[in-house]
């Protein structure tokens, strides 16, 4: 059989509808921000608790947006966002030998929306913080 350059055409053409039913599904969902915190605490729901996350409360420039967050006696803490389409952001983890249960990054938002803080304490409790930060778009507040 002698392929034509209609019928390579016709087959890169169904393998380009192929490749992008499985975003297309995904694109649907949630970003699976929920599952992430279950993932991260066995299935345990966090309590709001000693958690502090630091961002600012309007980002100018959804390209760097610093965040900040630490919780006393924690041993791991990570970060989540509930609109990037990958949850999650980061994940700071911390020894018994750690002095401050502190982390800091900037992190890239695309547009308005909460982020998440979930700590994982030393006796095996979760606590968790949540805060929105407003990406504004060319400066102008909203």
């Amino acid at each position: 059989m002698q392929l034509t350059r209609r019928d390579l055409g016709a087959i890169a053409a169904g393998a380009a509808v192929m490749a992008a039913l499985p975003r297309l599904a995904l694109a649907s969902e949630s970003n699976g921000f929920e599952q992430a915190i279950m993932d991260f605490t066995g299935g345990v729901e966090p309590a709001e608790g000693d958690v502090t996350l630091g961002t600012p409360e309007i980002a100018e420039n959804g390209n760097t947006v610093p965040i900040e967050v630490s919780a006393p006696g924690a041993a791991a803490i990570m970060v989540l966002s509930t609109g990037n389409p990958n949850p999650g952001i980061v994940t700071f983890e911390f020894s018994e030998l750690s002095g401050e249960r502190t982390g800091s990054t900037r992190i890239r938002l695309a547009k308005t929306q909460d982020l998440i803080a979930v700590a994982k304490m030393e006796d095996g409790s979760f606590t968790m913080a949540k805060r929105q930060v407003k990406v504004t778009i060319g400066g102008c507040g909203g």
